[in-house]
């Protein structure tokens, strides 16, 4: 069976929407199925459950090339971020946070709620459709204790340069938080090679499961230093010993989570990291950039405005257009079959590994028929 054939929706529906939810596989809901047996047949399997939470923390650090000791399995990005920011200490003069204006709200929200502990945040401006790599320059200084960078932007598709923004961040002693919840899934990523100090991400979007899972990767070195004060008894050592009169950390990035996890979400992470990985991240990628490049090139024929970089090296699995009138247009795609989102004027179009040729000639044929919306 092939991988499109293993979401349903496709058999009356054309879905272009992964940024926003991944479509639903039958693994995923065969998965589901399979926790509410165990449930059921075991009553309350807690080795089980913990043995499962165990198996996600693997898969992703799989995903990122990290080790199992790096990565805290999390509820969502937010609680994540959360955790990391009670831990950092912006008390001293490095109280500086930087955060790009591409930040997804539920990240650069988060950063703010620090200014009440005596951080001081700066944003750093788009230019259009980018942000140019020399406005990371310009904000961060020796005062940055942390640079929160998006990976991919949801709102245009903006992919950063992360490379080139943490050579600039570490060269001024900062720490760096990159967001790769738009990106996970759709092309390979190593926290090594990035040298990233911190990773967020989660499983509802490309990564095909369903909400309320994410993951927090933190490098081995910062781990000793940090003492997260939002947290859970499964952030302690030794989360069966109910000690009530003292906080013992874990010495992983366990330290990082709280309390119990989502055992249903994890046995859809599961599932669906596990399609994921039998296609292959490199193999995506390469389908990912044949789809989305036939879908600006047919939206720039027929005269529409793209919003998102025309150059691939700039943008991933999600394209967006101008349209005056989007929220109509989503409906009427809608009610065309054709499944997308928006965001400010734009419609958002983001396909994956079950997305074909078909599915972008039935998308501009329909695109055509409601061009009033865009032009």
């Amino acid at each position: 069976m092939s991988i499109r054939n293993r979401f349903p929706i496709f058999k009356k529906q054309v879905y272009l929407n992964s940024c926003s939810q991944g479509a639903l596989s039958i693994d995923v809901k065969e998965a589901y199925k399979t926790y509410l047996k165990d449930w059921d047949k075991k009553g309350s399997p807690w080795e089980l459950w913990v043995e499962r939470g165990e198996a996600a923390r693997q898969a992703f650090t799989g995903l990122v090339n990290a080790e199992p000791n790096e990565v805290a399995v999390c509820t969502s990005v937010s609680a994540g971020v959360s955790a990391l920011a009670s831990a950092l200490d912006f008390s001293g003069e490095r109280n500086k946070i930087v955060v790009d204006d591409f930040s997804f709200p539920g990240v650069a929200q988060v950063w703010h709620a620090q200014e009440r502990r005596g951080a001081r945040v700066t944003h750093v401006p788009a230019a259009g459709n980018i942000i140019p790599t020399e406005r990371f320059a310009d904000a961060i200084d020796e005062r940055t204790k942390l640079v929160s960078i998006t990976h991919i932007c949801y709102r245009n598709g903006s992919r950063a340069d992360v490379p080139a923004i943490v050579e600039l961040a570490h060269q001024k002693g900062a720490l760096v938080m990159l967001d790769s919840y738009q990106a996970l899934g759709t092309f390979p990523i190593d926290v090594k090679d990035l040298k990233v100090d911190f990773l967020t991400g989660g499983v509802l979007k490309y990564l095909l499961a369903s909400a309320g899972l994410a993951f927090l990767y933190v490098r081995k070195e910062l781990i000793p230093k940090l003492y997260p004060t939002t947290l859970g008894w499964f952030s302690q050592e030794n989360i069966f010993a109910m000690d009530i009169y003292a906080n013992a950390p874990s010495p992983t990035a366990r330290r990082f989570e709280s309390g119990t996890p989502p055992i249903p979400n994890i046995y859809a992470a599961l599932a669906g990291i596990k399609l994921i990985q039998s296609v292959g991240l490199l193999k995506i990628e390469a389908h990912l950039q044949d789809i989305t490049g036939a879908i600006k090139e047919g939206a720039m024929r027929r005269g529409f405005s793209l919003v998102s970089p025309v150059d691939p090296a700039r943008h991933v699995a999600l394209i967006t257009l101008r349209s005056h009138k989007v929220d109509m247009l989503v409906k009427r795609l809608e009610e065309d079959g054709v499944i997308t989102s928006s965001r400010d004027d734009n419609l958002r179009i983001s396909p994956h590994i079950y997305n074909n040729l078909a599915d972008v000639n039935r998308l501009i044929d329909c695109l055509t028929q409601h061009r009033e919306l865009l032009v």
